[in-house]
């Protein structure tokens, strides 16, 4: 019967260093994607009907810098443990839905599309889910390191079909 052993890092430190900071550069890169579609958001966020458990606006900046921080982490916990071929499949989910966290700023504040942005939001859900399967089989640490952010992207499903509902004439 064999066994597989997973090593615990095939990169040197310095690619271990470069590495984790390129995974922070990407996650903020998303971040950014999304900052630039959120540039009139507060206006906009405040302007529109919430329901009485939204949480203040000032909120969500520092949630997602270290919802941001935790999935550079968490990448480049997997990407170290054999780099893009050997967690081709966890690497790939993960900037899926990176590509879809950044996408749902401009679906709901560029473009006020709330259907959209909210069927965005479950399919990142989703991507999240099995990002974070994908991460388990790796990196056990590293996949924990995405539950905070599957909560928090649940509270924000919930709260994205809230608004639009409450919204429909602008979010339509």
């Amino acid at each position: 019967m064999e066994t597989a052993v997973i090593k615990t890092t095939t990169k040197s430190t310095q690619q271990q260093i470069v590495g984790l900071i390129g995974w922070f550069i990407a996650c903020f890169a998303a971040s950014a994607v999304g900052a630039i579609a959120s540039i009139k958001a507060q206006s906009f966020y405040l302007a529109l009907s919430q329901p009485s458990w939204a949480p203040p606006a000032w909120l969500f900046g520092p949630v997602w810098t270290a919802l941001y921080a935790m999935m550079a982490v968490a990448v480049w916990l997997v990407w170290r443990r054999g780099g893009c071929k050997t967690n081709a499949t966890a690497l790939t989910l993960f900037a899926l839905q990176l590509l879809l966290n950044a996408l749902w700023s401009w679906l709901f504040f560029a473009w006020q599309l709330g259907a959209y942005a909210f069927a965005d939001i479950i399919l990142l859900w989703l991507l999240i889910v099995a990002t974070s399967v994908a991460f388990w089989r790796t990196d056990k640490l590293a996949s924990l390191l995405l539950l905070p952010y599957l909560l928090w992207v649940s509270f924000a499903g919930a709260l994205n079909y809230a608004v639009w509902q409450l919204n429909l004439q602008i979010l339509g």
